[in-house]
């Protein structure tokens, strides 16, 4: 569960204009498609409450909350990063 979840972090922080290697181009933001990320590890935590052992339930908390807070701060006009 860990590694599929850091990989879907990854790719909503990407679509959030994350670069993962500053020698290449940035990717456009896409917004709709990391919030559709967000919604889904949403309904994922939702779903495998109870089941998760104690470290992947931190490991999901933590990371869904750094991406929740990331998506607000740039639909509020508040990020530092540099949309085309």
């Amino acid at each position: 569960v860990s590694s599929f979840l850091i990989s879907m972090v990854s790719s909503a922080r990407v679509l959030m204009g994350e670069q993962r290697n500053p020698q290449q181009p940035s990717m456009p933001l896409n917004r709709p498609q990391a919030k559709e990320i967000i919604d889904l590890l949403s309904m994922l935590e939702e779903k495998t409450k109870g089941n998760r052992t104690p470290d992947e339930q931190v490991v999901m908390k933590d990371m869904l909350y750094a991406l929740r807070m990331k998506f607000v701060s740039l639909t509020s006009g508040k990020s530092t990063l540099h949309t085309p």
